[in-house]
């Protein structure tokens, strides 16, 4: 199997096919990009009564939204003490009880909406990859206890019957967190939106933005929407141009195999979590419905080193869990994340009236769904929505260098033993 397919797109059932942009129209907030973060500021609008247009250039999920690992975890990459010190410890302190609070947001609209996306929430572990992982490990376990969460260190034998293997000499659970399959939460909250009020049309690129005297007119090819508010909601898949975002764009891969046996998912992941590591280029783990393992890890499957990657991936898995070696793969696909230099996601001014957010740093589903609903709110007049300051974009120093040294860094990094 050489191709790239995504099994988020193969197992998400039938497409929305919404109908592109044709004519003009107006609405009181126009967003672009139908992946979390604009799906879930549509909803929260148009549950609120208000008109809002989505605009998405593809497909809703298009971009990291139906590509990424389905984990969805509570706060940020970056450890909350770490987070503090960065934005302050007013500021950061509210980023971090927003984001502990996501998980909660993301299964409560699941359940609200009925959307089947293979929710389950068991908790997550990130593993320790070394002795040095261990202690980050515990560094960020007594961060998190001391703020209320609902966080364990494992020992390496418990950490080993969770798992299936011993290659991990502690983990660290969180109670607060779990897996869905992310292509179908994208798309059950598209039509959530569309079922509270809300218009969304496929296949739309915005093509130019526009101040229009009190209001804001975008353009594609088949119409306008022209909207008091703007949300601009594209993340590491946002247009070059006026569109663009101060960001680095990094790779992430997977592999999906064939499912395992009744005898292997009694023993791998038995309570169905998903892992990922604490090795500077991580390795994630998690089983899906039909309980295929999905291996992932930095690169891009559509560059130079995807051959280094997939083979990599193979051997990773033959090392980590013995009796896979040989596995059949039914899918692989990679996609795109925003990084930032400070692994701190971002909210700023465009203009009058309109906003832009990026920059989740691989951690996209819970912050998304929390910042578009947090956008829904500034859009109806709270200034205050956002648990993280408004600011002006800032660039980020040689995005296209730092992006070829992580990819570089990547596919030397899977040269080496798995």
């Amino acid at each position: 199997m050489t191709a790239i397919q995504n099994l988020w797109r193969m197992t998400c059932g039938p497409a929305l096919n919404l109908a592109p942009l044709a004519g003009d129209t107006t609405a009181d907030v126009a967003v672009i990009g139908g992946g979390f973060t604009g799906l879930s500021a549509a909803l929260h609008l148009a549950e609120a009564g208000a008109r809002v247009v989505v605009l998405e250039a593809e497909t809703v999920g298009h971009g990291g939204s139906g590509r990424n690992v389905g984990l969805v975890n509570a706060g940020l990459w970056t450890p909350p003490d770490e987070v503090e010190a960065a934005l302050g410890s007013e500021e950061g302190a509210a980023l971090n009880r927003a984001l502990a609070a996501g998980p909660d947001l993301v299964f409560d609209l699941i359940a609200r909406h009925g959307i089947e996306c293979e929710a389950v929430r068991n908790g997550t572990l990130h593993l320790a990859h070394n002795a040095s992982g261990l202690r980050d490990l515990q560094s960020r376990h007594a961060q998190q206890a001391r703020r209320g969460a609902p966080v364990r260190l494992l020992d390496a034998a418990e950490t080993a019957r969770r798992v299936g293997t011993d290659r991990f000499p502690g983990a660290l659970w969180d109670g607060r967190a779990g897996t869905i399959q992310p292509l179908a939460y994208a798309m059950g909250l598209a039509r959530a939106a569309i079922a509270a009020g809300a218009v969304l049309h496929e296949a739309s690129p915005v093509l130019a933005v526009a101040r229009d005297g009190a209001d804001w007119t975008l353009r594609t090819a088949g119409g306008s929407v022209r909207a008091a508010r703007l949300i601009q909601a594209t993340n590491a898949y946002a247009a070059a141009g006026a569109g663009a975002v101060p960001m680095t764009p990094v790779h992430y891969f997977q592999l999906a195999t064939a499912p395992l046996s009744a005898a292997q998912r009694d023993r791998i992941l038995p309570g169905g979590e998903g892992c990922w590591d604490t090795a500077t280029v991580m390795t994630s783990y998690r089983l899906d419905r039909a309980g295929r393992l999905l291996l992932g890890s930095v690169g891009n499957l559509e560059d130079f080193g995807a051959p280094v990657h997939r083979n990599w991936a193979r051997r990773r898995i033959a090392a980590v869990f013995p009796d896979l070696r040989g596995i059949g793969i039914e899918a692989a696909w990679s996609g795109r994340i925003a990084m930032t230099g400070d692994h701190m996601p971002k909210v700023a001014a465009i203009g009058p009236g309109a906003v832009t957010i990026w920059g989740y740093s691989g951690r996209g589903i819970s912050p998304g769904t929390v910042f578009g609903r947090a956008a829904a709110r500034w859009a109806l007049g709270d200034e205050q929505a956002f648990a993280t300051a408004i600011r002006p974009p800032r660039a980020e120093t040689l995005p296209g260098l730092r992006a070829l040294y992580y990819e570089t860094g990547a596919t030397l990094t899977h040269m080496l033993p798995a």
